[in-house]
């Protein structure tokens, strides 16, 4: 079983997908010969030929109608967007278009398409290549928004988001891409969508996290266990639908709950599983409810990403104030 990077494991992903259903097609900017600007798509073109792996214009919108077009008449279009701040020309054909298909024809069409992108920054980038847009999508009825974690979960989701008969917008964190490998078999066994992953299983107190930030919450989870404190970390994975369930018997388990994000503060994700927190299991809570995010900032240049980012210890000191108020 090959060890693999994320960005390799969404390569093996669409390649398994492409040999297994002839009607899948990718399409983007430079996804051919170039395989896309994280390389992605490095050697589908010579494998599956140039009516299956499409090289777009530099045009978000084109690439956006083109796979909603082309899901509604029977291809599964994989389309990718070069960087999650270029995905806003995409909104008025995601939005207008491809979530309401199903039901302005009642059933009669869909939109079985997959939107990739690289979400998140970590890695010096300018600001329209460092943002976080999984909230903004994740408000649009008739979404399922993706973000996986790992180089296994990006293989086994990605499968489940292009069998999906319904819109995908699936965030890739980019700062995860290259950042550590782990086994993936190319078995074409999809993981389920709409389900929270519990990561590591605890007793003290609730993670939650997804996408980028995971790889920082597990982290904290190990720390903590230095110090006898056992914590469940809950992966996300799939934003909306939200798997709150899971986040409600994890908490009501632990009675304390942090909820780690890169996106902005205001209105963000977090602040969604907090109110629901709130709403459904306030009587289970030893402490409030916690979140640690990015700031209501842009996103800043080169190296003050790692001020805006939250770090392991930044997260440690919101943890730190759930025992203060309820110790162990």
């Amino acid at each position: 079983m090959p060890n693999l990077t994320m960005i390799e494991a969404v390569n093996l992903a669409m390649a398994s997908e492409m040999r297994r259903d002839a009607e899948v097609v990718v399409l983007g900017e430079d996804i051919g010969r170039n395989g896309g600007v994280f390389r992605a798509t490095l050697g589908l073109l010579d494998e599956f030929g140039p009516d299956r792996v499409i090289d777009t214009p530099l045009a978000e919108t084109l690439v956006a109608a083109m796979a909603i077009g082309l899901s509604t008449q029977g291809i599964k279009a994989v389309a990718e967007i070069q960087f999650s701040g270029f995905l806003y020309p995409c909104v008025d054909q995601v939005v207008n278009h491809a979530t309401r298909y199903r039901n302005r024809t009642r059933g009669r069409l869909t939109c079985p398409m997959v939107i990739r992108a690289p979400n998140s920054g970590g890695i010096h980038a300018p600001e329209h290549h460092s943002e976080s847009l999984e909230t903004t999508f994740a408000h649009m009825p008739g979404l399922r928004v993706v973000s996986p974690s790992s180089p296994t979960r990006a293989y086994g989701l990605l499968l489940a988001a292009i069998r999906d008969p319904d819109p995908v917008i699936f965030l890739e964190p980019t700062r995860l891409y290259r950042l550590f490998k782990q086994p993936v078999e190319d078995t074409g066994e999809a993981l389920p969508l709409d389900t929270c992953f519990i990561d590591r299983e605890g007793t003290d107190i609730t993670l939650v996290s997804w996408g980028a930030m995971m790889h920082d919450t597990r982290l904290v989870a190990d720390r903590l266990a230095e110090e006898g404190i056992s914590a469940e970390v809950v992966d996300i994975a799939t934003l909306k639908p939200l798997d709150m369930d899971t986040i409600l018997e994890s908490v009501a388990k632990t009675g304390r709950c942090v909820i780690v994000s890169e996106s902005p503060r205001a209105g963000g994700w977090a602040s969604e599983v907090a109110a629901n927190l709130a709403e459904h299991g306030l009587l289970t809570l030893f402490a409030p409810v916690m979140r640690v995010a990015g700031y209501d900032t842009v996103m800043p240049l080169a190296k003050q990403e790692r001020v805006y980012i939250p770090d392991v210890d930044r997260i440690l000191r919101e943890v730190r104030k759930v025992f203060d108020i309820a110790p162990k």
